[in-house]
């Protein structure tokens, strides 16, 4: 009789599985450093690295489980990563709001959240205007909608009062919405709109028998309450205020290398047990 199960592994990307040239943290003689893949290319220059063992570390993660990229980038954001290994069956982009099957998006899953956010939250164009009127030109770089989902701004991280954010956070959450800072972005998500609700919706798909999780930012702390067993990098905002939850390892690495350490504990983890001949394949 067999013994396999099925298990998804659902991981946040930026800043956790892959890394900018600013992020990579590699503070080691550079004649040590390790030799980098390039995963994302944005207006013909590289932008996104993983290291070339991470690459063999991705290929086996990708072929031995259901691999769920979760991402809250966009659609088109995400088009312009292309991760070694199989191609993944499912991923999720905009922080939940779209559950791409073979790349396409589920379109019952979007109108779905689009009932929810409009229940449950303050309206999109309420926030942005907030922060748009809030936000100082003189360190405001940009400001976007993402997918008609969630809001952020792009700023100067050495001009940002402190203190800003926390108001900002302060105000969202009466109306519904989460505030998160990451690198040089500022996000205002709908706390409908969440990472974990896409993620059961797969498992529920695959009937899957356990879920591993990995993530650095407040955006993933609901994906890593939802897994069976979670990783989270040295760095990140989870990193800085010390987050902790049941059933997650704490790494001490930093940078590029703590996307090694993650996809390692995925392996390691569940060697012996993980499901061959996945729905990735």
């Amino acid at each position: 009789m067999s013994t396999s199960r099925t298990v998804l592994v659902a991981s946040d990307l930026d800043r956790t599985l892959i890394y900018s040239a600013a992020a990579l943290g590699l503070t080691m003689p550079d004649a040590d450093a390790p030799r980098l893949l390039c995963v994302e290319v944005y207006e013909s220059k590289p932008l996104s690295y993983v290291t070339e063992t991470a690459a063999g570390l991705l290929d086996e993660v990708g072929r031995a489980t259901v691999f769920v990229p979760t991402t809250t980038r966009t659609r088109e954001q995400y088009g312009r990563i292309h991760l070694p290994g199989p191609a993944p069956k499912f991923a999720i982009c905009a922080n939940g709001g779209h559950l791409l099957v073979d790349g396409v998006s589920d379109p019952e899953w979007r109108a779905d959240v689009g009932r929810r956010l409009a229940a449950e939250c303050a309206s999109l164009d309420e926030v942005r205007a907030h922060m748009v009127r809030t936000a100082d030109p003189a360190w405001l770089l940009k400001e976007r909608v993402a997918e008609d989902l969630f809001a952020y701004l792009v700023v100067e991280r050495s001009l940002l009062p402190e203190g800003w954010v926390k108001e900002l956070a302060e105000w969202a959450q009466g109306r519904g919405w989460t505030v998160s800072l990451q690198g040089r972005k500022i996000y205002a998500v709908p706390k409908p709109l969440t990472k974990s609700a896409a993620v059961r919706e797969v498992a529920r798909r695959i009937d899957a028998d356990e879920i591993l999780a990995a993530g650095d930012s407040l955006l993933d702390a609901d994906l890593l309450l939802a897994a069976d067993r979670s990783w989270r990098p040295g760095h990140g905002e989870l990193a800085d205020t010390g987050w902790t939850a049941p059933g997650l390892t704490v790494l001490p690495e930093r940078g590029v290398a703590a996307g090694e350490e993650i996809l390692r504990g995925f392996l390691r983890h569940g060697r012996g047990s993980l499901r061959h001949g996945s729905a990735n394949g």
